[in-house]
Order: structure tokens, then sequence, then C-alpha cells
């Protein structure tokens, strides 16, 4: 009997589809139930949870389309500002084995997306959400280090949620870096679950100048406020023969260079440093018809917002591949390895291109 209802609402849906052209039915199902509808995935705000001063987090129920995600994982969430859209990519926070059927996304105050999210979102809310993407995910048992700064911990929240929700904490150290106490993420939660798993092992590492909590247990010989060889091998002596999972700014990432066994998870693209006579040039939006000028250094894609057109965008960082557009002409150089892309019909993302002389891009 249900094959037999499924089969005549796919009937019925075919029909509307046809005197609703160019629009489908889920188009209309979005203005009614936003988390029905099949063409996009929607994600209705449940909660806004206040971490720290500039941190949220929200608490989100998927539509119809959503998949599970694997602890550390993230995903691109969409929100319109000042009549545009715009995308950025975020961890997801929470464990995977959540019984509410919701997820959370954790936000820092930073960035005109961040902070709209962070600053204007209410609940009852709706957000476009991609689905989980990435490979930062919780590694299998076994002894782990955990390396995280700042919101860089959002993902790692995740791993640990869901190996304290499954009774399976396994040999871990965390080190952790903050400007202050007050500002760790989840801070509370942290050592909550460190006094209950006593093989989940806490450092929290205050940066600040003039921070005023000090850790006893640090290295004095070096700098114990930064991620560095004595300085890990005081917290974690053991630390060569773990496999090493680290998230957050980029100078936290490029200091943990030194550790085998490192799995990366960077906010922004590693760029390489750009030459000193890099020089930009015109850049003609061919499709918008549009024109800019653009120096060596800025990505395409900056300068596509400012000159007000539209660019789809996801990571912002080289990896989803959202923002790749054709070149039509001209030359572009990739900043994460400095290499010049001059080859007319070339797909470039420019997100991490710029111009490298005057440019034509089908956008």
């Amino acid at each position: 009997m249900k094959s037999v209802a499924s089969a005549l609402w796919a009937r019925v849906a075919d029909v509307v589809g046809l005197v609703a052209t160019p629009l489908s039915p889920s188009h209309y199902v979005e203005l009614l139930r936003p988390l029905s509808a099949s063409h996009t995935l929607q994600a209705r705000v449940e909660a806004v949870t206040t971490e720290t001063p500039h941190v949220v987090t929200l608490t989100l129920r998927p539509g119809r389309g959503w998949r599970r995600h694997l602890p550390g994982q993230h995903l691109r969430v969409s929100i319109a500002i000042g009549g545009r859209i715009a995308t950025r990519t975020y961890s997801i926070s929470s464990s995977p084995d959540r019984t509410d059927g919701c997820i959370a996304i954790t936000v820092k105050a930073q960035g005109r997306v961040s902070n709209a999210l962070a600053r204007n979102v209410v609940p009852g809310t709706y957000l476009t959400i991609g689905l989980p993407e990435g490979d930062f995910v919780m590694p299998a048992d076994g002894p782990g280090l955990f390396i995280t700064g700042g919101s860089g911990i959002t993902p790692v929240i995740s791993m640990l949620r869901t190996y304290a929700a499954r009774g399976v904490m396994p040999d871990v150290a965390h080190v952790h870096f903050a400007r202050t106490m007050g500002d760790v993420i989840a801070g509370a939660e942290l050592r909550a679950l460190a006094a209950v798993h006593p093989t989940y092992r806490l450092h929290l590492v205050v940066t600040a100048q003039d921070a005023s909590h000090r850790l006893r247990d640090v290295a004095t010989a070096h700098d114990p406020r930064r991620l560095s060889r004595e300085s890990l091998a005081a917290l974690v002596p053991d630390w060569q023969t773990r496999a090493t999972w680290a998230c957050g700014p980029a100078s936290l990432l490029d200091a943990a260079a030194f550790i085998p066994s490192l799995h990366v998870e960077r906010f922004t693209a590693a760029l390489a440093a750009p030459p000193a006579h890099a020089t930009g040039g015109h850049v003609r939006f061919g499709s918008s018809r549009v024109s800019a000028i653009a120096d060596g250094r800025t990505p395409l894609l900056r300068i596509a917002e400012d000159a007000g057109v539209s660019a789809p965008h996801g990571c912002r960082m080289g990896i989803c591949h959202s923002c790749d557009v054709t070149l039509k002409a001209g030359c572009v150089r990739d900043l994460r390895t400095g290499n010049r892309i001059n080859e007319p019909g070339s797909r470039i993302q420019i997100c991490v291109c710029a111009a490298a002389g005057d440019v034509e891009l089908a956008l």
C-alpha cells in the first residue's frame, strides 16, 4: 500500500512539475515547509548558545536530504547579506550520535559571514547548508594527540563528544591554545570530560601576554605560550609516538610542521610568498560586463565581490571548487603555488588565484 501511495504522489509531482515549469514543486514546498524541499538543503536554527563573548553555537535542524556526518567533518553554510548570498565553511561541532536529529556549528564573530551568523541569526531562521565534507575525521582507537587553537577546536569537540557518547574514550592528549581561559570554547565541558575520563589528558595553554592564568605544568626553558618541540615535550613527553590531528590558525599549523604523522585542517589556504614584482591588471568579468582593477595579491573572488559581481563560492580556500570559472584571456597566478595560468579555456579557482596582468573571466 505504501509503494502505491508513493507512486501516486510521484505522479502528482510530475503533473504539477509540468504546470510549474520552470520551477519545480519543491520550490513551492520551500515556501511553506523549507525543511521538506528537495531542490535545496535547508536547516532551521533551533537555538543560539553563547560560548564566549565572541563565539556562539548554532543548533540546526537539517531538512530533507541531509546525511549523517563523520566527527570532524565540515559543511557549507549560506546566508543572505545585503541582498546577496554569501557562503562560508564551518566545522560541525556536534556528535553524529545526537538523538534529536540536530547538528551544531560553533562560529566566531569575525568576517562578514561569521559576524552575520553570530550576531544576527535567531531561532527560527532558515539557512541553506551543504552536505558534510572533509577527511579530517575521528581517528581510530589508539594513542593520539590533538593540537588546537582558538575556534580550531570545533572539529575536535565533535570527536571528543562522540568518544564520550560511545563510552570508548581512547588514550588522547589534547593541547589547546587560547588567548585567555575565558576564550576557551566549551572549556567547562572539556574539563568535565578530563575529570570523568582519565585517558583524556587536557592541557590548556594561555597565549595572551597579560594573561592572569598560567599553567604549572608547562616548560619554562622556552616560551610556554607557543608551540615548539620543547613546550610540546613538556606537556606530552611521548608526542613522537602519537598520530597528531591539528586545527587552528595558520601560525599554529606552521609551527606544528616538525610533528610527524600530522593531519591538518586549515581555515585558510596555505599561500606561497608572493613574488616581489607581483603586479595585477585590468580584470573583465565578461558575462557580467563589469570591469575592475586588481593587484597581484588579492584573490579574484574578492575583486569580483568588491565590484558587485555575484560569484559562486564555498570554502574560499581552494578545496570545494565551487568558485571555478573559465579563463577567457590573460594570466592569473595561483596564490598557493605561485604558478601562472595563461591558457585560454583553463578552469581556475578564483578564491586562490590573483591577476597576473590583464584578465578576462567568464563570470
